[in-house]
């Protein structure tokens, strides 16, 4: 049931159409509706193209969380709207490419291991102490196909573990006491993911590094950052809990993001105290970095 994206009364309909010659899209023969409760339209992003969309999402708007999570994507049966499976795929495929660049740029040759190179010799250099030179010129040496799919598992074990514990702890949510649960109660399991990957659209803006050359590794910090701010953000306007409670759930979801991404890359020969290569994973720090995340989003909600 839709709702007003200003003070979230349900609503009936969003909008009445009392000309089918003119376009909607225009916002011809469309008017919308009035909400009872706050007086003001219930959803004015029927009207607005995608670009106003983004540039709202990018600015956290609340009113264009509530109309994309409620109005525009939420589904009675509790299924995937298709343009979010896009999205996903979307998110997952450029996931793959950041982090096999960053992971390159991080790590110094990760790809590639000489025997006339002295640092590949030298287990006291940085070289070696950041990666198992057999191991990764292990991976190093199979088709650029094997080393793609590599990292796309990679980064697909990774979504999956930011948003597996999210899921489980709403449906399952622990409690202080009988009364006071410590998490709140969500038993729909798709708008959460749904949430967290509309909110994951910032990761976009590398996309800028085809047209202007810039630090890698102080973007992707940057980007994390910013997603991580949004992922709080979508999850206290999808379920009204307040931001610490979903600053908490992020921080969970993402420790376990990080621990994954430190395990896959240990096995295959990548140093587990790289914290450059974690960052190109999308926690800042690691799993040390997931306290200061959540102080950060606590000083910024605060402030």
């Amino acid at each position: 049931m839709p709702i007003c994206i200003e003070c979230r009364y349900p609503l009936r309909t969003l909008y009445t159409t009392y000309s089918k010659a003119d376009d909607r899209s225009l916002g011809k023969g469309v008017r919308l509706t009035q909400c009872p409760r706050c007086k003001r339209f219930g959803d004015k992003y029927v009207e607005h193209d995608f670009v106003v969309l983004f540039i709202d999402l990018v600015l956290i708007k609340p009113q264009v969380y509530r109309h994309l999570l409620f109005n525009r994507l939420g589904r009675e049966d509790d299924r995937f709207d298709p343009s979010i499976v896009r999205l996903g795929v979307l998110l997952l495929l450029f996931d793959v490419y950041l982090t096999w660049a960053r992971i390159e740029k991080a790590s110094p040759n990760p790809f590639a291991s000489s025997p006339s190179d002295p640092s590949s010799s030298d287990p006291s250099s940085p070289a070696s102490s950041s990666l198992n030179a057999p191991d990764a010129a292990l991976l190093s040496s199979q088709p650029l196909v094997l080393q793609y799919m590599f990292f796309l598992g990679l980064c697909t074990a990774q979504t999956l573990a930011f948003h597996l514990p999210i899921r489980f702890l709403c449906a399952h949510p622990p409690r202080l006491t009988p009364f006071i649960p410590l998490i709140p109660h969500h038993p729909h399991p798709t708008p959460l993911s749904t949430a967290l990957l509309v909110s994951s659209c910032t990761k976009l803006f590398p996309l800028l590094l085809i047209i202007w050359d810039y630090d890698l590794p102080s973007s992707a910090s940057a980007v994390s950052w910013a997603v991580i701010v949004n992922n709080v953000a979508a999850l206290e306007i999808l379920m009204d809990c307040g931001y610490l409670r979903a600053a908490l759930l992020v921080a969970v979801g993402a420790a376990v993001r990080a621990l994954v991404g430190r395990v896959v890359l240990g096995c295959v020969g990548f140093g587990t105290g790289i914290f450059g290569v974690l960052d190109a994973l999308g926690v800042p720090g690691g799993v040390e970095g997931v306290g200061r995340a959540v102080g950060v989003v606590g000083g910024w909600v605060a402030g």
